[in-house]
């Protein structure tokens, strides 16, 4: 089976975590099953300085394993990895939503937060499918949603399926 993603893009504080999140609770609503990736462009660490991990990493182990009741967390120490690498790893779902990865070729809708946010993305990039913004965008004839239809915007992701 091809892996369903789809991408959540737009600039800084353009509203891409609070979209996630709420398509995270539509979908799972729906009884879908749902795993998220989320790029950082910088060295993100989900580790705490003087946690047991934390000094498992800083002695020089390349991955740590954290495994808990209920969950569990591997940090590995690599170069930034291909998002088909991450897919890799990630278990099945019925669906990925990727937040940020604005270059790669999966399809995406640009959140925008409103105008003096950064240019529009939608004319540069053909992955770009759709628009969630406050207001009707004069620049794109993509389908457009208001940024809190998350009902609207998770029948479109599904649908694009």
């Amino acid at each position: 089976m091809n892996q369903r993603i789809f991408g959540v893009t737009g600039w800084k504080n353009a509203g891409k975590t609070t979209l996630v999140e709420r398509l995270v609770t539509e979908f799972v609503r729906r009884g879908w099953t749902v795993n998220t990736i989320k790029h950082a462009h910088h060295d993100a660490d989900v580790d705490q300085p003087g946690r047991d991990s934390f000094r498992h990493r800083a002695a020089g182990a390349r991955e740590v394993a954290l495994v808990g009741g209920h969950r569990y967390a591997i940090m590995r120490e690599q170069e930034e990895p291909t998002l088909a690498e991450v897919l890799a790893r990630l278990a099945p779902a019925d669906l990925v939503l990727i937040e940020g990865f604005k270059r790669e070729a999966h399809p995406k809708i640009e959140v925008r937060a409103g105008t003096g946010s950064g240019e529009p993305m939608a004319p540069r990039d053909q992955r770009i499918v759709a628009i969630a913004a406050d207001a009707r965008p004069t620049d794109s004839s993509l389908p457009w949603f208001r940024r809190d239809d998350i009902a609207a915007i998770a029948d479109f992701i599904a649908g694009y399926f």
